[in-house]
Parts: structure tokens; sequence; C-alpha cells
């Protein structure tokens, strides 16, 4: 990602997230998530501090993941969100490789998903992430079930 993509990006996370989140996360609560977690600001310091990747397809920025560093062997994707019209087609698949070949040192990888989220959960698990535990989240007040999902890299 470059600071120009900040925009491209902001919007992304609100098509996905209005998408993903519909029927399991009040859109109210979904907005004040989005302006606070993709802020300008917060996406600049996610820039600097972290591996944050994009996807151009046909000269237009379609999704984007984001992932920490790694510490110890282990990091944790933090995000990935494609425009809905895209997904299916191997974009996603094809950020988390690049991720995880960029990521030196790597041997597992973890994300944390809505159990509701019934295409993350199939999409994560597709590419052999195991479930390693389920936890009850409060988000913003709103009560969340979060499974944690992991991948050992070989």
């Amino acid at each position: 990602m470059q600071k120009n993509d900040i925009i491209s990006v902001q919007e992304i996370a609100k098509k996905s997230w209005h998408q993903t989140y519909k029927g399991i996360i009040p859109i109210e609560i979904q907005d004040r998530f989005l302006q606070a977690a993709y802020s300008s600001d917060r996406l600049l310091s996610r820039l600097e501090k972290s591996l944050f990747l994009v996807a151009i397809l046909e000269e237009s920025l379609v999704g984007f993941a984001n992932f920490s560093h790694v510490v110890e062997g282990e990091a944790e994707l933090y995000s990935i969100y494609l425009l809905p019209e895209i997904q299916g087609k191997g974009i996603g698949t094809a950020l988390l490789q690049e991720g995880i070949k960029m990521l030196p040192d790597l041997t597992s990888l973890l994300v944390c998903v809505e159990k509701e989220n019934t295409k993350g959960m199939n999409f994560y698990q597709a590419k052999g992430f195991k479930k390693l535990e389920e936890f009850d989240e409060l988000f913003d007040g709103h009560l969340l079930k979060t499974v944690k999902l992991g991948l050992n890299i070989t």
C-alpha cells in the first residue's frame, strides 16, 4: 500500500464490511468501527508498522490484506477484504500467499474471524487454517462469537 491508496482502501473496507457483516453487526457499530480503524491517520500508522498489501485489477485497487510483523515465528492476519463483486476470483488467495512469502521466518499465521462470517470461515478453512479457540468478544457493546484460526507454515 502507498499513501495515495488510502481512499480506495477506506472504500473497500466500507463496502466489504457492510456486505460481510449485514445481519451480524448493526450498521451503526460497523460505521463507528470503520471510522476509527480505517481513518487516514490509522492507515498511515498501519502502513508504517505492518505489512499492508493491496490488490490491483485492471488498474483499480480491488482489495487489501494487512499482516502483523513476525514475532518468534508467528504473525497475525489483521484483515483481508475485497470488493464484493470480485470475491471468489482468487485475489484473496493471492494476497494471502504473497503476505506469507513476504514475512520472513514465519512458521504460523493466526486470524480471528466472526463465527457467523461463513464466507470468511470457509475461505480460511479451505486454505488449511485450523480452529484453535472460540471466544465471546464485546465489540462496541455488541456481543460477537470470535473464532481464532491458525495455519502452520512449512
